[in-house]
């Protein structure tokens, strides 16, 4: 057997393929949907992932201020922040950020399943959260998937 014929092919940043994708949020459980876009955002999803690169497509997330929590999240999940001050560590309510800015819970739901790194920061860029079912990136004409069937 020849096994020089078996190349590891490592994708970098002139080789992706990348994507627009469009995730509508309407009745996703919070986590889950995370977790999904997480993958997609990270390109796990793809034959040519690469742990270092940038392989990912770009997410744009519709409608977030419909997203579900179940039993009593609403009111018990915390978003803690600090101001830098003695004494200023400030406290949300997942109820407070919804009526202030949805889209933030599920952009903060996200970024917390990405890489802490250089990497992170860059593949966090690629994501788009939208309140209401319009959105600007109607010219990169995206790809509309269903997370249910997503693995």
């Amino acid at each position: 057997m020849d096994t020089l014929s078996y190349k590891t092919v490592s994708a970098n940043k002139s080789t992706v393929d990348k994507q627009w994708v469009l995730v509508d949020a309407e009745g996703e459980a919070l986590g889950r949907l995370a977790s999904k876009v997480a993958k997609v955002l990270r390109g796990k999803h793809k034959p040519s992932y690469t742990p270092h690169v940038d392989c990912g497509d770009n997410v744009i997330i519709i409608n977030a201020e419909k997203i579900e929590m179940s039993g009593n999240k609403w009111n018990e999940k915390v978003y803690l922040r600090y101001t830098g001050y003695p004494g200023g560590q400030r406290s949300t309510s997942a109820k407070e950020l919804l009526a202030k800015n949805p889209a933030q819970i599920v952009e903060k739901a996200v970024k917390g399943m990405l890489p802490k790194n250089r990497l992170g920061a860059d593949l966090f860029r690629n994501l788009k959260v939208y309140v209401g079912s319009e959105h600007d990136h109607e010219a990169q004409k995206p790809t509309v998937i269903n997370l249910k069937e997503f693995k």
